[in-house]
C-alpha cells in the first residue's frame, strides 16, 4: 500500500515536470525573461534570466521553476532561473522559462533565439561575362557562401559608390546556406572602366551586431564596347581656301575598341596621318569633298568636309594696279615735257617781238 501511494506521488511530479504540452501562454502573471530576444553567433557562449512569477508560484515549495532548453543548464535561486551555453551549437534551439504549481497549471515563455553565422565569402560577376556592348542587358552577380539565417541577409549591389538596388532571400533556412543574388541592369558606354561590387549585411536588430555585420565583394572593373561617338560635327560647315594655302582636316571620335580612321579624297594629294589630314599647299585641283570614315567592331561613321579651292587674283590685281600707275606716270610724264617746251619756246618769241619794237619803232601817220 504504501509503495502505491509513492509510485503515484512520483507519477503526480513527473506530470508536473512534464510542461511541454500543456504550457498556459497566456496566464496574467507568466514568467519575464531577459534578453526578451537572444542574438548569438554560432560557436559563442549564452546567457538569460527568468523571473519565472511575481506572486503565481508562490509558495515555492508547492511549485516546480526551471528553464527548459535542448542545450545548457539552468540554475534556479528562488523564482529566478538563469540560463547558461557555454558554446552555441545548434540552429533551431528554443529555451522555454516555466512554472508548474502544486495545482498542476503550467504558465510559460519562450525566449527567440536567432543563431548567426557570417558569410564565409562574397564574391561579385557579371553576366554574360566582359566584353558588354553599349544598351545591352547584363545581369549583376553576388554569390554569398555559408551565412545563417539568410532571410536576414540584404544584398546591395554598387556602380562604383552609387548603390543600384537592394534584394533579399525568401529562404527561412536557419542553418547556414548559400545562395546567389542577382539584379537586371542596362549597361551604358560610361559604365566602361566603372568598377561594380555588392556586398552582404546581415541585418539582426537591436539584439544583433551594431554596426550590422558587413561583408564585401571584390570589385570588377567593366569593359563596354561602344560604336565610335564624334567629338566633331557630323556635318561641318563648308571651307573656303584660296589656292596655295594650307588645308588642315580633323576628324576625331572616341570609341571601345579604339576607332580606326580611313580618308576618301578628291586627289591623292595630302598627308594623311590617322586623324589628320593636311595639305601644306592646296591647289585648285584639290577642292570637293573629302571622307572621313571611323569605325571599329561594333559600328563606323563617318564625316563629309566639303573644300572649294579658289583662284588667287591678288597678284594680277597688284600687276595690273602696278602696270596701270607706270602708265599714267610715264604718260604724265611725256605730257609735262611735251607742255614745257611749248611754254618755253612761247617767252623766246615774245622777248624777240619786244626787242625788234624797240629796233623798229612804229610810225604813226598824223592826220
Amino acid at each position: 500500500m504504501f509503495s502505491c501511494l509513492f509510485l503515484l506521488i512520483s507519477f503526480l511530479n513527473i506530470l508536473r515536470c512534464f510542461h511541454v504540452s500543456a504550457c498556459d501562454y497566456s496566464c496574467s502573471d507568466k514568467p519575464v525573461i531577459t534578453p526578451s530576444r537572444l542574438v548569438v553567433k554560432f560557436g559563442d557562449p549564452a546567457s538569460a534570466t527568468c523571473v519565472a512569477c511575481q506572486q503565481a508560484c508562490l509558495p515555492l515549495d508547492e511549485s516546480i521553476i526551471s528553464m527548459e532548453a535542448s542545450l545548457g543548464y539552468p540554475d534556479v535561486n528562488g523564482t529566478k532561473v538563469t540560463w547558461t551555453v557555454d558554446q552555441m551549437t545548434e540552429w533551431k534551439i528554443k529555451p522555454k522559462c516555466y512554472y508548474t504549481t502544486s495545482a498542476n497549471h503550467q504558465c510559460c515563455s519562450d525566449l527567440p533565439v536567432t543563431v548567426y553565422k557570417p558569410p564565409e565569402s562574397v564574391s561579385f560577376s557579371l553576366n554574360p561575362s566582359e566584353p558588354l556592348t553599349d544598351g545591352s542587358k547584363v545581369t549583376l552577380q553576388c554569390d554569398v557562401l555559408n551565412v545563417a539565417p539568410v532571410a536576414n541577409l540584404i544584398v546591395t549591389f554598387y556602380r562604383g559608390q552609387t548603390p543600384l538596388g537592394q534584394v533579399k532571400s525568401n529562404d527561412t533556412t536557419k542553418e547556414p546556406v548559400s545562395e546567389t543574388f542577382s539584379l537586371s541592369y542596362n549597361t551604358r558606354k560610361e559604365d566602361d572602366g566603372v568598377q561594380f561590387w555588392c556586398e552582404a549585411k546581415l541585418e539582426l536588430g537591436a539584439e544583433g551586431p551594431q554596426p550590422p555585420l558587413v561583408v564585401k565583394s571584390e570589385e570588377v572593373t567593366a569593359t563596354v564596347y561602344y560604336g565610335p561617338q564624334l567629338k566633331v560635327p557630323a556635318d561641318p560647315a563648308p571651307i573656303s581656301i584660296t589656292r596655295g594655302e594650307p588645308l588642315h582636316l580633323i576628324c576625331l571620335a572616341e570609341g571601345n575598341p579604339k576607332p580606326q580612321y580611313s580618308w576618301t579624297l578628291p586627289s591623292n594629294k595630302g598627308h594623311r596621318s590617322g586623324t589628320d589630314l593636311k595639305i601644306d599647299s592646296a591647289g585648285v585641283q584639290d577642292g570637293g569633298q573629302y571622307v572621313c570614315t571611323v569605325s571599329n567592331n561594333v559600328n563606323s561613321v563617318s564625316v563629309t568636309f566639303n573644300v572649294t579651292v579658289q583662284e588667287n587674283f591678288i597678284p594680277f590685281i597688284i600687276g595690273a594696279v602696278v602696270a596701270a600707275a607706270v602708265v599714267i606716270l610715264i604718260a604724265a610724264g611725256v605730257i609735262y615735257s611735251f607742255y614745257y617746251k611749248q611754254n618755253k619756246m612761247g617767252k623766246y618769241q615774245l622777248k624777240d617781238v619786244f626787242r625788234l619794237g624797240a629796233m623798229h619803232p612804229t610810225t604813226v601817220p598824223l592826220c
